[in-house]
């Protein structure tokens, strides 16, 4: 099992109340208040994310021992340089995990090798042109009507629940679903419910990104073990089809010549699995609300070309669901004028990468259609940028053309609020799209 990256003092907790704002006048060091967990900083990070970008680019964070890196140049060279930058540590545990939790995990026969987001060995670009071959362009383009219909599925649900009870929450009963079924059908998965595998990458991404009580650790370790282990024994039985996904990395060979372990093959199959809906409905959730809450914009982007993507984009410069991603130095070198050491563990800001005013003017303001959208960060960069960036923009536009065509009466519930909202260290998006019926007077 992938170690413990951080001991961070006070952790146990989901957050430690709101954080105060860093362009406080009462505050000497307010970068020193910074708490990437609390809900101050989840709720609004932009003012944060502000403060480092101009007062300190590359700043070191003693309660979780990383070097958070915002500008937007800066988190480039890292990510172009995986030589130098390694993403060792990209899925190492947040929190350092109990005795009880270790168990669990043992038990399950738990590892996670270096295989896709945390590969910098040699056998990372045949394990990559694997799952590059199930997202390329032809299998994108042939997957939309496949989106299409999944959609048009599950809003038949909700259609009728607005028109039953005048109102549907979004994000569980669409936007969860959505990525996940699509997933499953161009990759071939069989043998477990959406719901089950839905549970399990949620259960995952709290355990590894999240700071939970040492009780929830044990909770959330339960559901990762039964992944790993449903894993293991889909890999080991050799029935997947030869043009599933799992078919492909039982076919697989090494540099060497070797056949793929299986270790490295559940491996990969984890990350995949997550990260090819989780953070796509994320994507969606998040979306869903921002255009929503746009003045005049929902009727717009059912049927104005190209208006969906364009939102697409600067949601994910503005708001990606991937916000943050971590490296590792591999020896002592200079980076926005900060002498690092050898082995510092760095945080690139994503989120706040997108937001660089010397980059993207007015980044506050959502501009669909900026000339240099395509220059955010959301997917990564270079030798690990997201395989499945292509299916997530694809799936996030026919998504939310296909929601305004069916629910073109429909507007943010009134009394919603502020939804909840996923505070991982490398996650965040909404987690309730409370929307209701617009009620017209008919004509007398």
């Amino acid at each position: 099992m992938t170690s413990p990256a951080l001991d961070a003092p006070g952790t146990g907790t989901a957050g430690r109340g709101p954080a105060v704002c860093p362009v406080s006048p009462d505050a000497r060091d307010p970068l020193g208040l910074l708490d990437l967990f609390s809900d101050g900083f989840v709720s609004d990070p932009y003012p944060w994310l502000d403060a480092l970008r101009s007062e300190s680019p590359v700043h070191y964070d003693p309660v979780t021992g990383l070097w958070l890196v915002s500008r937007h140049h800066d988190v480039r060279r890292v990510l172009l340089d995986p030589d130098l930058f390694r993403p060792d540590n990209a899925q190492h545990t947040v929190a350092p995990l109990p005795v009880a939790a270790l168990r669990v995990l043992a038990r399950a026969g738990f590892t996670l090798p270096p295989a896709l987001a945390n590969n910098g060995t040699a056998s990372h670009p045949g394990l990559r042109r694997v799952v590059a071959r199930f997202f390329n362009g032809q299998r994108v383009e042939a997957a939309v009507p496949v989106i299409e219909r999944i959609a048009e599925e599950l809003l038949d649900t909700v259609r009728s629940r607005i028109d039953t009870t005048g109102g549907c929450e979004m994000f569980a009963s669409f936007a969860q679903v959505l990525p996940c079924r699509v997933l499953m059908e161009l990759l071939g998965i069989a043998g477990v419910a959406p719901a089950t595998l839905i549970r399990w990458s949620d259960a995952s991404l709290e355990l590894f990104w999240g700071r939970p009580t040492r009780e929830r650790q044990v909770e959330l370790a339960q559901s990762v073990g039964e992944f790993h282990q449903w894993l293991t024994a889909t890999l080991r039985a050799g029935t997947a089809p030869s043009d599933s996904f799992i078919g492909a990395l039982t076919r697989h060979r090494l540099p060497d010549g070797r056949p793929l372990d299986v270790e490295t093959a559940v491996g990969a199959c984890f990350f995949v699995f997550i990260a090819g809906q989780s953070t796509t409905g994320q994507l969606i959730a998040t979306l869903l609300r921002r255009v929503l809450g746009e003045s005049g914009m929902w009727p717009r982007v059912a049927g104005e070309a190209g208006l969906a993507e364009a939102w697409v984009e600067e949601v994910l410069r503005r708001e990606p669901p991937v916000t943050t991603w971590r490296r590792v130095a591999g020896r002592s070198t200079e980076l926005g004028g900060v002498q690092l050491p050898q082995d510092a563990q760095l945080l690139l800001m994503l989120l706040g990468s997108g937001s660089d005013p010397e980059v993207f003017p007015d980044p506050e303001r959502m501009r669909p259609h900026r000339a240099n959208i395509r220059h955010h960060m959301a997917f990564g960069a270079g030798r690990h940028r997201c395989p499945g960036a292509s299916l997530a923009r694809t799936e996030a536009a026919v998504a939310l053309r296909a929601v305004a065509r069916r629910l073109p009466d429909v507007r943010l519930a009134a009394d919603a609020g502020d939804p909840p909202m996923l505070g991982l260290l490398s996650f965040r998006a909404p987690l309730r799209v409370a929307v209701e019926a617009i009620h017209r007077a008919t004509p007398s």
